[in-house]
């Protein structure tokens, strides 16, 4: 497993399958890519798609993989495309999803959908130095912090004008919850990002109240696992366990722990961190060397999904390399290599399936590309093995 292994990937087939869906008539990506590799013209664009893949075309440019003249070009076009479309101009905020032109078709705010615009645009204005959409990513910060979040931390779906609504958008399971650890994740991630960019205090004061919340609320220290659905109070309901999101949270928040530098977070948080990449290096890996996706009441779904996958080895990886735990460089190399042999769809053209079942067949045949479905996961393992590994050593 080396640099370069990672830099043929993201070059040679993840950035020639995006660029191939790209919709140049109006911007963005095409918002539905068949299992047939068919785009779908007339599917709705999710804003979410959107915002990660600019972050994907941003982070190609800070990382200077692909060529730099048409990653810049898809890169100013979904900047645009957000702006002139997602961007809320009213009532603030980012709108769910829009037509292929960018008509408006879902009105819901969501806090997940923002922070992520939050994350694209901190990466573009790195990128390309443009200010407006660091002023952007700011005000949008500025937003959830005021309207999204009530003393005790951050609410997630909301209408048009920011009156709650039921969170079905981010609730899952045959659950509706009122906090989802995903949601607050990803809101850390957006900040984190944004203040990676403008070293903004205010945004480190954020970040550091958002791990004091994951460390009394999400984290379950007896089982040595987040939980994911909440009501209200913090009150855990549904018993799940999310391997993906578990070795996730193991390496990503210690990135932003180790940008914000604050030693109180720091002693409190990374044992945490490296609990979580213990148990799912112990517990998810039992068989074909990929990881399962999750456990509900016991019963383990034994589905492969693509970004668990690449979260992955990016987390099993940082185990290695920032604890030492023992087999945990081994095992990122199974599951890229696992990777290899199942999860890419070696068809003329094409990306990664969503997901394979047990007997490690795409079977489930979902779209390559819809408002989930992205390269944000698969760009950002190949960007931070890039970056991870030595091809000297």
């Amino acid at each position: 497993m080396r640099a370069s292994d990672f830099k043929k990937e993201v070059e040679c087939r993840i950035i020639p399958f995006w660029l191939g869906c790209y919709d140049d008539e109006f911007g963005s990506v095409f918002g539905q890519v068949d299992f047939n590799h068919k785009n779908i013209e007339d599917a709705e664009k999710g804003c979410i798609l959107n915002s990660r893949v600019l972050w994907f075309f941003s982070n190609c440019l800070i990382e200077g993989v692909g060529d730099v003249d048409v990653i810049r070009d898809k890169a100013d076009k979904t900047y645009k495309f957000l702006m002139d479309h997602c961007l809320d101009d009213i009532n603030g905020g980012i709108f769910w999803s829009v037509s292929r032109d960018g008509t408006v078709l879902d009105r819901t705010k969501h806090t997940y959908n923002i922070a992520f615009a939050i994350y694209a645009l901190s990466s573009y204005f790195r990128a390309t130095g443009n200010k407006k959409a660091l002023v952007t990513a700011t005000d949008l910060y500025n937003l959830i912090e005021s309207k999204c979040r009530d003393e005790d931390g951050y609410l997630e779906a909301f209408t048009d004008d920011f009156k709650p609504l039921i969170n079905d958008k981010l609730s899952e399971n045959g659950v509706i919850a009122d906090r989802t650890m995903n949601t607050l994740l990803h809101v850390l991630e957006g900040f984190a990002g944004l203040y990676e960019a403008s070293h903004d205090e205010r945004v480190r004061k954020s970040i550091i109240e958002i791990l004091s919340i994951f460390d009394e609320h999400v984290y379950n220290r007896e089982k040595k696992r987040q939980e994911v659905f909440f009501d209200k109070d913090y009150s855990s309901i549904l018993d799940l366990h999310s391997y993906g999101h578990d070795i996730e949270t193991s390496w990503l928040m210690g990135w932003a722990l180790d940008l914000i530098d604050d030693d109180e977070s720091t002693d409190k948080i990374e044992p945490i961190l490296k609990e979580l990449a213990l148990n799912v290096l112990k517990i998810a890996r039992e068989h074909n060397g990929g990881v399962v996706n999750e456990c509900e009441n016991g019963i383990v779904d034994e589905t492969y999904v693509w970004w668990v996958q690449s979260e992955s080895v990016i987390g099993f990886y940082n185990a290695y390399e920032r604890w030492n735990v023992e087999g945990a460089k081994s095992a990122s190399e199974d599951v890229f290599d696992f990777i290899n042999k199942y999860v890419v769809d070696k068809r003329d053209g094409g990306e990664w399936y969503w997901d394979l079942d047990k007997n490690l067949e795409p079977t489930s045949r979902k779209d390559i590309v819809e408002p989930w479905k992205c390269p944000y996961h698969n760009g950002r393992m190949c960007f931070e093995m890039i970056r991870r590994l030595d091809d000297d050593k």
